[in-house]
């Protein structure tokens, strides 16, 4: 074999690059808390789902959430749609939570995702927030005692 074509067998430096930048190792998923706000990224939706980058509330407990083996978590859908529901509670923007209008965690709307859908940490909710949501996620779920 000619050297020509031993050196057009070898990959050239960019080729080279795409390889490594392809081989590289995924990074990790994000490590979402409970009660923490974050843009999801709810596409491809069907239907009346919800799609594009909107906020999420994160309902899964930190022990699900931090296990490297389990790639999902459970969140709440939010809407800045106001309706007087006894299922949705809303929350008011903060520097914490992130939000910059009035916001409903519909408790109704739950879903488990792929970490990876998870876009951006916005921020939390208030310990008063949170318990607020454990009530309408008890009402939605049926799970008062």
């Amino acid at each position: 074999m000619s050297s020509e074509a031993r050196q057009s067998q070898q990959p050239s430096p960019q080729q080279q690059t795409r390889q490594k930048e392809t081989n590289a190792p995924p990074s990790p998923p994000p490590s979402p808390r409970r009660g923490e706000i974050w843009d999801v990224n709810w596409s491809p939706g069907r239907g009346a789902e919800q799609q594009g980058v909107r906020p999420a509330l994160i309902i899964q407990n930190d022990r699900g959430n931090a296990s490297l083996s389990y790639p999902l978590t459970i969140v709440a859908s939010m809407s800045r749609t106001e309706r007087e529901l006894p299922l949705h509670v809303r929350i008011a923007p903060s520097e914490e939570n992130g939000l910059t209008d009035f916001t409903d965690v519909k408790c109704e709307q739950l879903m488990t995702i792929e970490k990876t859908r998870l876009i951006r940490r916005r921020g939390g909710i208030t310990t008063d927030e949170l318990s607020r949501v454990d009530v309408a996620l008890r009402l939605s779920l049926n799970l008062l005692v």
